[in-house]
């Protein structure tokens, strides 16, 4: 199986900019045979608190159509970030689109407490079942708590998927955070994380993926836009340049 994580600067508020910018990455995933391409936290809006509520969409939105649609022809999983409406509150989400099935959303279930004002938490983790793997999304700080993974695990997944917007402090955390929990989890791990200005922190990127002995595969730099493909049959990351509009 390949699974590709996206690393882009989003464009805040901006849902149509960054939904042409995710196709043409969704383009780049599909050349490289992926299986399933996803992007960083809140990637369709910017990791952007203060405008979430007015940007929170429900995962039937017809603008999310696009795609839907992508996946249904490319026979491709994708995972996109955006804020998800929740009876009048707002979550951190991710809409998962299934080549001919109905979509599916994540609410980041653990919420740090700056993101408190803003959000309420996500119930219940979803698992994510291709060919022979079970796969977990997570979605930034909750992914740095020990019992995220350790809940994922224990449900069956053996792939961690960690969509992130973290500054550099948080991000170097993040980099001894994951091998560890892959060597105590056996869990293979790949994180995508965005670039340039998120909130009131700049997010640093360093997209990477890890085997389940915790070794580092491929990592990505600072401040490129671009993808990282983890090929889970022969336990190798690949990095590849983004593309251009």
């Amino acid at each position: 199986m390949k699974i590709c994580a996206v690393q882009h600067r989003p464009v805040a508020g901006d849902i149509a900019a960054n939904t042409a910018r995710h196709l043409s990455f969704i383009d780049l995933a599909i050349a490289q045979s992926a299986d399933l391409v996803f992007f960083p936290e809140l990637s369709l809006t910017g990791y952007e608190p203060r405008l979430a509520k007015s940007l929170a969409v429900d995962k039937t939105d017809p603008r999310l159509e696009v795609f839907q649609r992508r996946s249904d022809a490319r026979h491709i999983i994708i995972g996109v970030g955006l804020p998800l409406a929740a009876g009048g509150e707002v979550q951190i989400g991710m809409v998962w689109f299934t080549p001919r099935a109905p979509r599916r959303d994540y609410a980041k279930q653990q919420l740090h407490a700056d993101e408190l004002p803003f959000f309420v938490p996500g119930n219940g983790q979803l698992l994510l079942k291709v060919a022979d793997h079970i796969l977990a999304p997570a979605i930034c700080y909750e992914s740095l708590q020990p019992s995220h993974a350790e809940d994922a695990k224990n449900l069956g997944a053996d792939i961690y998927l960690a969509s992130v917007a973290k500054p550099a402090g948080a991000m170097a955390r993040a980099v001894r955070h994951y091998p560890a929990i892959a060597r105590e989890h056996n869990l293979q791990v790949i994180v995508a994380d965005c670039v340039g200005p998120s909130d009131n922190f700049v997010s640093v990127g360093q997209s990477a993926a890890w085997n389940n002995r915790g070794e580092l595969l491929a990592q990505m730099d600072r401040e490129s836009e671009g993808i990282i493909i983890l090929d889970t049959a022969v336990g190798q990351a690949t990095i590849h340049a983004s593309p251009k509009l």
